[in-house]
């Protein structure tokens, strides 16, 4: 099967839609955010990116504007958020193809960090760590410390530290973190509640 990975245009809006509801069912305000997060004025430009198989959206992921609040100053980074594919297209290697192409286009704007909150076993094969590793705070308990993650790119320098900052945004579609008793399982599993 050949995929084509290539930037999210805005004729892409509906089948990014279609590809979260599919990937995230019970999850509808996943499919969402994309939109809610396009629309946001933000130092840095939204950046989604799309896999193609067979001329159809079969996967996305974007990149938003969030912070690091230093102690010296607010430091501009991506969050990557939110990453799926649709159900008939995965564990074939899209979604690693779509992160691979979203932290290119992060270093080429120069950013210093990528986030995100996920599943530690799948994220580290793509080069994230816990954040905390690399002096960062996670913006809210409700993340387990090592589902808080982070790739440092480039423009990153040593005294970017601190708390990250999510987008309003990801905060009034309630996106931030989980809810027990979710929170709990999950902590349960990783070893850390």
């Amino acid at each position: 099967m050949d995929a084509v990975i290539r930037p999210e245009t805005p004729h892409d809006a509906d089948a990014v839609r279609a590809v979260h509801l599919a990937a995230f069912p019970d999850e509808p305000v996943v499919a969402d955010l994309p939109a809610r997060l396009r629309e946001r004025v933000a130092p840095l430009e939204c950046l989604g990116v799309v896999a193609e198989v067979d001329g159809a959206v079969a996967g996305h992921v974007q990149l938003s504007h969030g912070w690091v609040d230093a102690r010296e100053r607010l430091v501009d980074i991506y969050v990557l958020a939110p990453l799926g594919v649709h159900p008939d297209h995965q564990r074939i290697g899209l979604g690693g193809a779509l992160v691979r192409a979203a932290l290119d286009a992060a270093a080429a704007a120069g950013v210093p960090y990528v986030v995100l909150e996920g599943d530690p076993g799948y994220y580290r094969r793509h080069g994230f760590v816990p954040g905390v590793e690399l002096g960062l705070r996670r913006p809210s308990l409700r993340i387990p410390t090592p589902a808080s993650q982070a790739v440092a790119l480039p423009a990153r320098e040593a005294w970017m530290t601190g708390t990250i900052v999510y987008a309003e945004v990801f905060w009034a579609h309630d996106a931030v973190g989980l809810r027990d008793p979710s929170l709990a399982e999950y902590e349960h599993a990783l070893g850390t509640g």
